[in-house]
C-alpha cells in the first residue's frame, strides 16, 4: 500500500510506524515519512502522512483500504547536528470528549555533537473525524536531555520530563473538550573536579511547574515555554 500511495517518492521505511487503534475495530494508524529533500550535509526534510487503514477480516494486506488520512508537508526537519531517530504512535488514553479519543505521534531527535549532547522527544495529538485526521495539539516537548561540557569533566546538563493527562473542565457543558494538564520537572546538574581531583556531580533540587491547556476552536494552544526548540 505504501508504494501505491507515493509511487514516485522515497519513503523512509526505518521510521515508518503503525499501531492498532482500539477505538476503531480492525483499523490501524500508520505514520508514513516521505522524503521531501536532503541538504548537502545529509539533513532531511520529511513530509508525514497519517493514515487510518482498514484491514479485511481475512487479514489480506493486499486489500487494505484507507479510511481517513492527513498529509503534513515538511513536518520533520533535521539540521547539520540534529537528526530524527524514531517515530512512534502513542495510543494512550487521551479521551478529549465523549466519543472523541486522540492518538499521539512521538518523534525522537538526537544531536551528534559530543560536546553538546542533546536529545528530545516530542508529542503531537490527532483525532479521527470521518474521513479526515485532524491535529489538535502541536509539538509538545515530553523529554529533553541537553548540556555542554569540555569532554573531560566540567559541564552543565539539564533533564526535562513532562507528563500529560486529561482533566474534565470544572463546569463542563455538553460537548466541551477536556483540559490537558501538563506537569513538568527540570533537573540541572553541574560537573566539576572536586578537592580530591575526582570528577563529581552536583544536582540542584528539581523544579516543578504545571500548565493547564484549554481547547480553543478545536485545538490546544501551547505556550512558547512548552514548545520544541
Amino acid at each position: 500500500m505504501q508504494a501505491k500511495l507515493h509511487p514516485l517518492r522515497v519513503i523512509d521505511h526505518s521510521l515508518t510506524a503503525c499501531k492498532s487503534f482500539s477505538t476503531f475495530v480492525s483499523k490501524t494508524i500508520v505514520a508514513l515519512p516521505v522524503q521531501n529533500g536532503v541538504s548537502d550535509k545529509g539533513a532531511r526534510t520529511l513530509d508525514v502522512e497519517l493514515l487510518l487503514v482498514q484491514r479485511p477480516d481475512n487479514g489480506n494486506t493486499e486489500r487494505d483500504t484507507v479510511a481517513a488520512r492527513l498529509f503534513l508537508p515538511e513536518l520533520l526537519v533535521e539540521d547539520a547536528h540534529l537528526r530524527i531517530q524514531e517515530l512512534r504512535l502513542d495510543m494512550g488514553r487521551y479521551v478529549l470528549a465523549s466519543g472523541e479519543r486522540a492518538f499521539g505521534l512521538r518523534v525522537l531527535y538526537r544531536g551528534d555533537d559530543p560536546a553538546r549532547p542533546y536529545s528530545v522527544e516530542t508529542l503531537r495529538l490527532f483525532v479521527v473525524q470521518g474521513k479526515t485526521i485532524r491535529p489538535v495539539l502541536d509539538e509538545l516537548v515530553m523529554q529533553r536531555d541537553s548540556g555542554e561540557w569540555d569532554l573531560s569533566c566540567h559541564g552543565r546538563f539539564e533533564e526535562v520530563r513532562t507528563q500529560l493527562t486529561t482533566q474534565p473542565p470544572p463546569a463542563r457543558p455538553a460537548g466541551a473538550w477536556a483540559e490537558l494538564l501538563v506537569r513538568r520537572s527540570l533537573v540541572v546538574r553541574q560537573m566539576a573536579v572536586d578537592e580530591n581531583g575526582q570528577c563529581a556531580e552536583r544536582a540542584a533540587a528539581p523544579r516543578y511547574t504545571s500548565v493547564m491547556l484549554k481547547a480553543r476552536d478545536g485545538r490546544y494552544p501551547i505556550p512558547p515555554s512548552l514548545r520544541a526548540p
